[in-house]
């Protein structure tokens, strides 16, 4: 039996052999947004620092892309926005095309998540299905798109994951997971099966830039809708290149890859506006989200920043931060 908001339905469940084949993207800048959440302002931020790359270059919407945008003119404009690119379907989009009885949010919170963060999501994703039934047509768009996506960046091969290598809902790529052995552990093996240089992945909200023996990296770029850090107020994207990024909050290069975390500075107060106006004093994801929206979450970009795992005492060639 299902437990709404922490269950992994069946059907989210890939295995991370399903990542093997050959890429669909090739690009010499690849940008991985996941966790935009209904910001237009961000969407906005994103685009404009997105159109500022030059050469061979690809972005992709990570999944998560709607959560706060219940207005019905948002969640239309961000959805044309969104699959005018390439994009992953999160445990968002897939809950509001085509919903698992039981599955809640369909996020697979792990036991770190409290229970009552766990029953506001659940009702948040019943209102924002009440303005998806508005607009019946974005359904089977929502419902076309793919799980994971693989690119190639140089010699790189790229998996691009929402939650993790074996599921859409997964937590193993969360920088708690990260942080024990067993954690490192289970990633270290999913390179492999994966046949993946670099895993790109989005959904636990926190981002983490992890690197593994033998070059292989890990990179999770937290939210790009939402701020990532106490007392920063920008979203992040994850930016996959051969040259490296010139704003970058931290990044590091492997051979000749440049993995960056890249700042997506929107109006702070212009969003908390737009937030309010949807979600106001006393809503649910005012109480799971106003505070980190102002103010950011317990969480510094140090933390996010690991060198090597403990398997691994060699750092990789060049560290910016």
């Amino acid at each position: 039996m299902l437990n709404p908001g922490r269950s992994c339905p069946t059907s989210y469940r890939y295995g991370a052999h399903a990542l093997r084949g050959e890429p669909s993207l090739q690009a010499e800048s690849l940008w991985i947004a996941g966790g935009l959440y209904g910001n237009p302002l961000a969407l906005e931020a994103l685009l404009e620092a997105y159109d500022c790359e030059h050469g061979r270059k690809a972005l992709v919407f990570n999944g998560d892309f709607h959560w706060f945008d219940v207005d019905v003119a948002d969640f239309g404009r961000i959805n044309d926005a969104v699959l005018a690119f390439h994009a992953t379907r999160g445990n968002v989009e897939t809950e509001l095309a085509t919903p698992q009885d039981g599955a809640g949010c369909g996020c697979g919170y792990p036991d770190w998540v409290g229970d009552d963060t766990v029953q506001r999501s659940n009702r948040i994703i019943e209102r924002l299905r009440a303005t998806a039934a508005r607009l019946p047509h974005t359904l089977a768009l929502l419902r076309a798109l793919p799980m994971h996506l693989g690119a190639r960046v140089g010699d790189a091969c790229i998996a691009i994951v929402h939650g993790d290598a074996d599921s859409l809902a997964g937590w193993n790529f969360s920088q708690e997971a990260l942080a024990t052995d067993n954690g490192l552990a289970n990633a270290r093996k999913a390179f492999d099966a994966a046949g993946a240089d670099v895993f790109a992945s989005s959904h636990t909200c926190l981002p983490v830039l992890q690197c593994f023996p033998g070059g292989k990296v890990l990179v999770n770029n937290g939210a790009a809708g939402m701020p990532n850090f106490r007392g920063e107020h920008y979203g992040l994207a994850t930016r996959i290149a051969l040259t490296p990024a010139p704003n970058s909050v931290y990044g590091m290069r492997q051979g000749g890859l440049y993995i960056d975390a890249v700042p997506l500075r929107y109006d702070t107060r212009a969003w908390e506006q737009r937030f309010l106006e949807q979600w106001p004093a006393g809503s649910d994801a005012h109480a799971s989200y106003y505070a980190r929206i102002m103010n950011g979450p317990d969480y510094s970009r140090q933390a996010a920043l690991r060198l090597t795992d403990r398997a691994d005492r060699q750092a990789p060639e060049t560290l910016r931060a």
